[in-house]
């Protein structure tokens, strides 16, 4: 790298700093949602873009009663983290913070989504929050051990989700299945630094921002199972059609709504 591009990233970096520190504990939510850019900024690229991001989003849908501000800096941070959005990383984890998320449960998202959006993705959000949790001042005692004592496990329902993986892709990549039921659902799964339902709607977000749409199916269930309830569900994927586009928010809305339907039948 040279002397110029290590200065661009310092520089990249000292702004959103900056940024975060001038937001201040509780003030997040006053922004209009322009990420490390001043509106200014925006306004001098695309005047309708800034327009959008101060109603349609700060005043808009963020002020929608489907979604708690929690969920919805849950659901907003972990688009950024699992699409690597870095303009908004640290604005999101600011506003996360002020809506009450707390460093241990950003810290369980990060490792979550290492698994579930990949482990570069994972790597940039820690330099991110590494940042942010300096500037709040969160000590290493607020976060998670890396050894937690683990959630009970429910044998039934995870010997019927071995079974299917088993008979889906067993013999065609073994390693993969040992990995899926060892290290996913018989550890990462269990860890109490997030709940059930708060670690399976990051899950089902992290999906339907990637488009993966074949896997939303049965985290869905989880999900609901979990917790969350079909009404939030719905709206998860409205917020998401702002931070993952349109595009990726209807492929997921009709698989959400067969979902519900066939539990609602049942």
């Amino acid at each position: 790298m040279s002397n110029t591009d290590e200065e661009s990233e310092m520089t990249k970096t000292a702004t959103a700093l900056a940024f975060v520190l001038s937001l201040g504990a509780g003030d997040a939510f006053g922004q209009s949602f322009t990420g490390n850019l001043g509106s200014d900024d925006v306004r001098a690229v695309s005047p309708a873009l800034e327009a959008y991001a101060g109603e349609a989003l700060a005043k808009r849908l963020w002020s929608r009663p489907g979604l708690s501000k929690r969920d919805r800096s849950i659901v907003t941070l972990t688009v950024a983290i699992a699409r690597n959005q870095s303009a908004i990383l640290p604005e999101q984890l600011a506003l996360a913070l002020d809506n009450g998320v707390k460093p241990s449960e950003i810290s369980e998202m990060i490792t979550h989504l290492a698994f579930y959006s990949g482990w570069g993705n994972a790597m940039a959000a820690t330099a991110a929050a590494k940042d942010v949790f300096a500037a709040r001042g969160v000590a290493a005692s607020a976060l998670p051990p890396a050894k937690p004592e683990l959630l009970p496990i429910d044998q039934v329902a995870e010997a019927a989700r071995a079974a299917t993986v088993e008979k889906l892709i067993g013999t065609a990549t073994p390693g993969l299945v040992k990995d899926t039921t060892e290290v996913l659902f018989q550890d990462l799964w269990l860890r109490p630094g997030l709940a059930p339902r708060d670690r399976s709607l990051v899950t089902v977000s992290a999906l339907i921002a990637n488009g993966q749409t074949a896997q939303i199916t049965p985290h869905l269930n989880r999900a609901l199972d979990n917790g969350l309830t079909a009404g939030e569900a719905g709206e998860v994927v409205s917020h998401l059609a702002y931070y993952a586009g349109w595009p990726n928010a209807f492929s997921a809305a009709s698989i959400v709504k067969d979902v519900i339907a066939k539990r609602t039948a049942k």
